[in-house]
């Protein structure tokens, strides 16, 4: 079942954004700087207030998968409409729930909600593992985006 997350949801999000960024930690298995507390209450407070929104997957009624929506506001334009961006971050759905089709459910219930706001764009810094999910979905590279990237 695909919903949309409410500030109770947080504990449980908070746990699977510990898990995901584990999964991607260098090095393997080294110890959190941060309790999941820290992110459990950012969440909690963002979802309350609207500027983030998240969708939930559940199976057996726990959390399996998530994908967040950031609404970007942009400073007033007098000539144009200027309509907040999106900034879709967040996705990750636990491993041995993989290939059941979360993934592709939660990317159309963001890409629903978008279509029904007045946002301008829907943006997305994919990791390689979710790029070819982003382009199934209908994602692509936009004609010009710049980065500041920092020399080292």
């Amino acid at each position: 079942m695909i919903r949309r997350a409410e500030p109770a949801d947080a504990a449980a999000l908070a746990r699977l954004r510990w898990r995901f960024k584990a999964e991607d930690a260098t090095p393997p298995n080294r110890p959190a700087a941060k309790d999941p507390a820290t992110a459990e209450r950012w969440i909690a407070e963002r979802l309350a207030r609207a500027d983030w929104i998240a969708w939930v997957a559940e199976e057996d009624g726990e959390v399996v998968a998530h994908v967040f929506l950031a609404i970007v506001e942009r400073v007033p334009d007098p000539y144009e409409p200027n309509e907040p961006l999106g900034y879709l971050t967040n996705f990750y759905t636990v491993p041995e729930h993989r290939g059941r089709g979360h993934g592709g459910r939660l990317l159309a219930a963001a890409r629903e909600y978008a279509a029904a706001r007045p946002l301008e764009t829907v943006i997305v810094w994919p990791s390689e593992r979710s790029e070819e999910l982003y382009r199934r979905e209908g994602f692509g590279t936009p004609e010009l985006l710049l980065e500041l990237v920092e020399e080292d």
